[in-house]
């Protein structure tokens, strides 16, 4: 078999986080891809995208964020990559995230197999702009993403939770037991961590963050981070991420090369970011408590909590 890959903005109750987690941390059960509750239109992927909305970014830099997203979901490749699936439509749901208390969510579960359902997802992401809140907590996001997708009103192919971050778990549980609940269930995570250095992002932010997303975050088949260097990569990251989730691609060995090149004669550009594939085994121990311990050493650096 080929892998292909309501506007209203809320929060997930604490109680429906509490109890997906609760169920994703239980004795293991055999892993699965789909929604035991999910019987509605067939989709190639349900994926989440989780936004990082820290303090550490600028309001110019949430921005771009924001319209980096909505250019990606909206662009010619994108859709090309939904239209070769099997089923032609992916589903996706988006929410910004920071820590385990905040979880805004921006879109809520739609259909994408048309380019004007593309724009109208675009349309909702340039709407409003992000609000920053303090705090790192990928576990808490992880955390919100399995909710979100136990109650995906599609049945889809594959489960996919896509987290950007530009800094390490420092609030929450630690990041590798939900990472590994979510697998448990069927679900990969891919990651977009985000290597800038400016503003903030020094002070709780650790230099080897794409290694931290590649041993700590992602899981699960065919898993992969694309590292973002500087603000002027993220629209083309997101947009090239995207097109590896939804069709089901294996990042390829070389990570400067277009997956999609042969496919689609798409002409390779310079200065593309690279994907880097997981590895299933790590070839020295990695702290993936860095974040927490980060934070206990600077934490009285701002009276606030600012992170």
């Amino acid at each position: 078999m080929r892998w292909r890959a309501g506007a209203v903005v809320r929060s997930i109750p604490a109680a429906a986080l509490l109890l997906a987690a609760g169920l994703a941390l239980a004795a293991a059960q055999p892993a699965r891809a789909q929604p035991a509750t999910a019987t509605g239109e067939p989709v190639d992927v349900a994926l989440v995208l989780a936004i990082d909305v820290s303090r550490s970014m600028s309001r110019e830099e949430l921005a771009i964020q924001r319209r980096g997203y909505a250019e990606a979901i909206a662009s010619r490749e994108v859709l090309r990559a939904i239209s070769q699936g099997p089923h032609g439509r992916i589903g996706i749901a988006i929410f910004e995230w920071a820590g385990d208390f905040h979880g805004r969510e921006v879109v809520s579960w739609t259909i994408i197999e048309s380019e004007a359902d593309a724009q109208g997802v675009a349309a909702r992401l340039l709407e409003q702009e992000s609000i920053a809140e303090r705090r790192t907590s990928i576990s808490g996001a992880l955390m919100r993403g399995m909710a979100m997708l136990q109650a995906v009103p599609y049945s889809a192919e594959r489960l996919v939770i896509d987290v950007s971050g530009d800094g390490p778990n420092n609030q929450g549980p630690p990041v590798t037991e939900l990472r590994d609940a979510a697998v448990s269930r069927g679900i990969t995570i891919n990651g977009l961590p985000m290597m800038t250095t400016d503003g903030f992002a020094h002070i709780f932010g650790i230099p080897d963050l794409d290694e931290y997303y590649r041993r700590c975050v992602i899981g699960g088949p065919g898993a992969f981070v694309v590292p973002v260097n500087g603000w002027d990569q993220f629209p083309e990251a997101v947009r090239r991420k995207l097109v590896l989730e939804i069709g089901g691609l294996a990042p390829p060995d070389d990570p400067l090369r277009d997956p999609w090149l042969d496919l689609w004669q798409h002409p390779l550009q310079d200065a593309r970011p690279p994907v880097v594939p997981a590895q299933f085994a790590a070839p020295a121990p990695y702290d993936c408590l860095i974040g927490e311990k980060i934070w206990q050493n600077r934490r009285n650096l701002f009276d606030d909590g600012y992170r």
